[in-house]
């Protein structure tokens, strides 16, 4: 609970006043800009939205968790619109950066600020592709909640571009009709939120004769930006822009239905400068006809608010997955979409599947640094929902809401965290515990699930043969310094992430006959060495022969530069736990590292180890109910010698 008047009360009052103060230098810009008239007037009902809207706005920022360095990456990104020369934090963002400083001080793998060198010297807008699935069947408080989150997304510096796809399965005229009154539904709802409201852009899509080919990829289609202006006019001016999915033909100057699918990619690659067809700067000049490949927009954000929400988890839990890395599991999930494994209905799979690969075709032609964020209505618009509502959205309230509060804004959370709600390789367990409270064991887990173009995972052994396995002694087995492992690079990693040196010959010698595998994610960003220990005074031969080798993490690293948001950490620890060690893991840190909540949150259970500066982590479901297990786990832990050439203390 946040008492009114407190510190982090004052400092988010003061985000939503900066915020105003935002929206007010917008609107006088606009007075010289284009007009929506179909956006409504400012009326005393709106500015009653928009004092609601600026007390959610409060409760989404104080609940987002951010950490300080959530908060400099916040500002780095968001912080300026310029393109050139170092960015400077406006009022508004220097306020959040203080709002968040000395909150929520845990420790946590995050990615530090990415900066991108911009071709352009104007103002370069960050934008999000939004696509509204189904926005006919949602009734005027969800859309309402959803006008509200995308209005705050843009105050705090994230412009939408809106795709309707109002599928009704009728014909052609009832579509169309569809089609205008949800526009205009949606374009009412955000004008609801203050000005510059909400702009139709209906001409500027276009349908060429024939497929013209993306600049950067093997993807070709004939939906393409024909008329830029179109869209750089009202999102400088500061409207949200909403696009119904209809292209002019080129060739009969008729409008068609388009696949919004394909509007969103094609509006990736206009604002991203990789569109190849030069009629896509229809009205802007010659000299910006030949410079048709300059980016108009950096597109930061996916953003699917599907009734489906994201996509399935298949197996871990209910719900949807948290986090997905595309680079390594998309081919795994495609194929269970395809194959059906989530026991869904055939539209609800054939949803989640074109979901998934168009996410994963926008996310191909963007910076690494973008991402796709799949939710639902209810979760978007962040409401307690009412009865009905819940029976809607097949399910009970979400968990983390139930008698106490709604679950954190999934968008507004990602935008300043650049993370999901709870991270991916938490337990299942530490996301929704076990109760007899019969109201929190019918809670629905969240189903919002976050993209990202992702990291390519080795794992040597290769698991896909199967979970590591101890070796049979005297059996050859893998080292270091096999080819497969470019030494050098993993030596870096560790030394980088540790900030220390790392003494390699005695490292070598120490794992040479222990070694049990290594995990390596993108070009060594990350990584886990692990090994199989023997209890003190028990040899090889006896250990293996009686099941006591300890499966035991050596070491776990993530370079400096690619720490957290990116998801490096949980990729590396879900590759550990899930592939390699399914069965259960135990490592060692300082007691006072303060990475211990992080390990803790993921483990099964932690001991801190008398006489000693260690504390002892597990994954193993059932060790704490044996003491032989127990006994041999804290006796690896006590005993494994160091290896930095240094003189500080071990972590």
């Amino acid at each position: 609970m946040f008492i009114r008047g407190g510190f982090a009360w004052k400092r988010a009052n003061a985000v939503v006043q900066a915020s105003a103060r935002v929206e007010r230098r917008r609107s006088l810009s606009t007075e010289n800009g284009a007009q929506s008239g179909r956006a409504g007037s400012f009326s005393a009902v709106g500015g009653k939205h928009k004092r609601e809207s600026d007390k959610q706005f409060l409760i989404s920022v104080l609940e987002s968790s951010a950490t300080n360095r959530d908060a400099k990456g916040y500002i780095n990104t968001f912080g300026s619109s310029s393109s050139t020369g170092p960015k400077k934090a406006s009022a508004f963002t220097t306020v959040v950066q203080d709002g968040f400083r000395g909150q929520n001080e845990a420790p946590r793998f995050v990615q530090g600020p990415v900066r991108v060198s911009m071709a352009d010297d104007g103002e370069i807008p960050h934008i999000a592709i939004v696509k509204l699935k189904d926005p006919q069947k949602w009734d005027d408080p969800l859309l309402d909640g959803i006008a509200r989150t995308i209005t705050r997304l843009r105050d705090l510096g994230l412009r939408s571009v809106i795709v309707l796809d109002c599928d009704t399965g009728q014909g052609e005229g009832t579509q169309r009709q569809v089609l205008s009154q949800q526009t205009d539904r949606v374009i009412r709802a955000i004008g609801q939120y203050g000005s510059p409201g909400a702009e139709m852009v209906s001409s500027a899509i276009w349908k060429s004769a024939r497929e013209s080919q993306s600049v950067s990829s093997v993807y070709s289609s004939d939906i393409h930006v024909g008329f830029g202006q179109g869209f750089n006019t009202p999102i400088r001016h500061g409207h949200i822009v909403v696009v119904p999915p209809r292209a002019l033909c080129e060739e009969t100057m008729a409008y068609a239905p388009a696949d919004p699918n394909e509007v969103v990619f094609a509006l990736a690659q206009f604002f991203s400068g990789l569109q190849a067809n030069s009629r896509s700067n229809v009205g802007e000049g010659t000299e910006r006809s030949l410079n048709s490949h300059t980016r108009k927009g950096l597109v930061d954000r996916i953003i699917i608010i599907d009734p489906v929400g994201g996509i399935p988890a298949n197996g871990y839990g209910d719900g949807a997955r948290v986090f997905i890395n595309l680079e390594e599991e998309f081919t795994k999930l495609e194929a269970a979409l395809t194959q059906g494994e989530a026991n869904l209905s055939g539209d609800a799979n054939a949803n989640h599947l074109d979901n998934l690969k168009l996410v994963k075709k926008a996310l191909a032609i963007l910076p690494s640094t973008a991402s796709a964020v799949i939710t639902s209505p209810a979760e978007a618009a962040n409401l307690r929902l009412s009865t009905t509502q819940t029976n809607q959205v097949s399910g009970g309230p979400l968990v983390g809401e139930v008698k106490t509060r709604r679950w954190q804004n999934p968008l507004i959370h990602n935008l300043i965290t650049d993370r999901p709600i709870y991270s991916a390789s938490l337990p299942i367990g530490r996301v929704k515990p076990t109760s007899r409270n019969p109201d929190i064991a019918s809670a629905r887990m969240p189903t919002t699930t976050l993209a990202k173009k992702g990291l390519p995972v080795t794992i040597f052994p290769d698991t896909r043969l199967g979970s590591w396995t101890p070796p049979t002694p005297g059996k050859p087995r893998l080292r270091l310094t096999d080819t497969c492992i470019d030494l050098p690079r993993l030596v870096h990693l560790i030394e980088d992430s540790f900030n220390r040196k790392l003494d390699v010959e005695h490292y070598l010698r120490r794992v040479q006959d222990s070694l049990a595998g290594i995990i390596i994610a993108g070009e060594y960003e990350g990584g886990a060495i692990l090994t199989w220990e023997r209890p003190f005074g028990v040899d090889e031969e006896t250990a293996f022969g009686t099941g006591r080798l300890v499966p035991y993490l050596d070491k776990f690293a993530v370079l400096k530069k690619s720490q957290g948001a990116g998801g490096v950490a949980d990729i590396v620890f879900n590759a550990m736990v899930r592939d390699c060690f399914p069965k259960g893991v135990c490592w060692r840190s300082r007691k006072n590292n303060p990475v211990n909540k992080w390990y803790f949150e993921r483990s099964c259970g932690v001991r801190k180890l008398p006489e000693s500066s260690w504390a002892m982590f597990w994954t193993t479901p059932e060790a704490a109910t044996s003491d032989q297990l127990m006994g041999d786990y804290e006796d690896v832990c006590r005993n494994v010698v160091p290896s930095w050439d240094d003189t500080k203390p071990a972590d």
